[in-house]
């Protein structure tokens, strides 16, 4: 199986916007081009059209970053699944540390996503809500301990039991979901131990984004993961 590196652009202005958004984009159509490795871009709403265009005919997956748990209609503001659905995204991000969402919320977006055709990806903090959401079968879940995230101290070197854990407990209950991990990755060996630690890739944020070589520093992360699982 091939790993995956999943980029979570955020709202970091100005990096997730516009041509920078562009230009991770073509980065991540590059890396796919030239590992292999599955690659998943998550834009700000306003960027996904573009990113959608930006990587048409390639392998790059293009997720939003969040759904809200409504049903089309009168309700200003809100992200129902079928407006993503009509927009061209592959899956979903759901329950972020960044936007939560009540659990029976994130099983009814998870079905929801399921019958639309759309992939999710939800979020965990810790190992055992990593396990309570692998109940709900979700494509992929990514275990983020948040007081890492931004901090460019990776969980596979701070904190490599949360990875053994959560794998470990979530495997317990879903032997079909892909694990990856997240918060503090910034470099191709924190791919490496995170993928040797038991996972099949990682969700990355401000290291790709803010970087000013998202290619470079994507394309080390992909082959650190290969190495990895190879």
């Amino acid at each position: 199986m091939k790993p995956i590196i999943a980029v979570n652009y955020k709202a970091y202005y100005p990096h997730s916007f516009g041509e920078n958004a562009l230009r991770i984009a073509r980065s991540a159509k590059r890396v796919w081009e030239e590992t292999g490795v599955e690659v998943i871009l998550a834009p700000p709403f306003t960027e996904i059209y573009r990113v959608l265009n930006e990587v048409e005919g390639s392998g790059v997956k293009v997720f939003a970053q969040h759904a809200d748990p409504v049903e089309p209609g009168a309700v200003t503001g809100y992200i129902p699944v079928e407006g993503l659905k009509e927009a061209g995204v592959h899956g979903v991000i759901l329950n972020h540390s960044e936007h939560r969402l009540k659990i029976a919320d994130i099983n009814a977006l998870i079905i929801k996503a399921r019958r639309l055709g759309l992939k999710t990806l939800a979020c965990a903090d810790v190992p055992e809500t990593g396990a309570a959401i692998a109940l709900l079968k979700p494509d992929m879940i990514a275990v983020e301990p948040p007081e890492l995230i931004g901090t460019g101290v990776s969980v596979s070197k701070a904190k490599p039991e949360v990875i053994t854990n959560s794998v470990s407990m979530i495997r317990s209950v879903n032997k079909e979901a892909l694990i990856l991990t997240g918060a503090g990755i910034t470099t191709g060996e924190d791919v490496y131990q995170a993928v040797k630690l038991g996972t099949i890739g990682v969700l990355v944020a401000s290291g790709i984004v803010k970087a000013k070589d998202p290619y470079g520093v994507m394309k080390d992360m992909a082959l650190n993961a290969l190495k990895a699982v190879s």
